[in-house]
């Protein structure tokens, strides 16, 4: 038996937790149980959770000597170093061959510990921006749903714990026994695309300066027929192009050419989601030129198709 231990920490989110143990803990119909599932904490005994309740945990650290596998199932307060002791713990497991899995912010606490220093990972999309600012030594890619090298594995935001710990399971022992437990879950054994198409569009209302007048402008003006582009950006804000690229990296970060492209998938996105309209419509009034260039955009962004994004987010009455 393959042994699986998660570290709680509290407040312990029992989503996240409950990604792994259904996946390695529970015993499915019909299924060959593979994993022998145990929870452990740094002090034994109660453990408050975000749910409001407390969780009996009775085994210690040294769980993780006997682990195969440790999974992080988060870690709260992400600005929270784990302790010396955890931090020992952790690099002990992994120097005798444990593989080591965080889900969410659970990166944070790999990344504490060393163990992602030069290499890639990703962690929840809204906290991408403290963990690159707190590690910068980490390749962090915040659009993936998972990034695993072997010996460590880290996972995007919570419902990402369960396409990790399923793909790891299909890495032991096969994508026909990871199906078989996707298909007890109800769950498919494999997404498509990466994590950002989940994350929030961006709205003028986000950033501050003298750019905002300008943004909000161009955002009523994206389904134009004849679309917004650089120059009418420049024109309206009476500025050169060269100063308003330079306006825009010191108060973006980003160059107007691809602050556009931005809204302009974000009006798609919302179209996909709310309009049953054919998707040469869609382009045309995000202002993507055709069905072909929004499909090009929409992959190279979101890492998916826009028809398995109107499948995924589609709403039950469109428009």
């Amino acid at each position: 038996m393959h042994r699986v231990a998660a570290l709680a920490h509290p407040p312990q989110s029992t989503f996240e937790l409950s990604c792994a143990a259904e996946v390695f803990g529970v015993a499915h119909p019909g299924i060959p149980a593979r994993y022998e599932f145990t929870v452990c904490a740094e002090r034994p005994g109660p453990v408050a959770t975000l749910a409001g309740y407390d969780m009996l945990v009775p085994d210690g650290l040294d769980a993780l000597d006997r682990a195969d596998t440790v999974v992080i199932p988060g870690w709260l307060p992400i600005g929270q170093p784990p302790s010396p002791q955890v931090v020992r713990a952790l690099r002990r497991a992994h120097t005798r061959g444990a593989r080591i899995v965080s889900i969410c912010s659970g990166a944070f606490v790999l990344a504490y510990a060393g163990l992602l220093d030069g290499r890639r990972a990703t962690t929840h999309w809204g906290q991408a921006e403290e963990f690159a600012a707190r590690f910068p030594a980490v390749r962090l890619d915040p659009d993936v749903l998972y990034v695993d090298h072997g010996d460590v594995a880290t996972s995007a935001g919570s419902g990402a714990g369960i396409d990790l710990c399923l793909h790891l399971v299909r890495h032991d022992h096969g994508a026909r026994h990871a199906a078989r437990i996707a298909r007890s879950m109800v769950m498919p054994p494999h997404r498509e695309g990466g994590q950002l198409q989940y994350a929030a569009p961006p709205r003028p209302a986000d950033f501050d300066g003298t750019l905002a007048p300008l943004l909000e402008w161009a955002v009523t003006r994206i389904g134009d027929p004849d679309p917004v582009d650089l120059a009418d950006l420049a024109d309206h804000a009476g500025v050169s192009v060269r100063t308003l690229a330079r306006r825009f990296t010191e108060q973006l970060g980003t160059s107007p050419g691809r602050w556009l492209l931005a809204q302009r998938i974000a009006a798609a996105r919302e179209l996909l989601e709310a309009t049953d309209l054919p998707l040469e419509t869609v382009a045309r009034r995000a202002g993507l030129s055709s069905a072909t260039n929004l499909r090009r955009r929409f992959v190279s962004a979101l890492g998916t198709t826009p028809g398995a994004y109107r499948r995924a987010f589609r709403a039950a009455t469109p428009r």
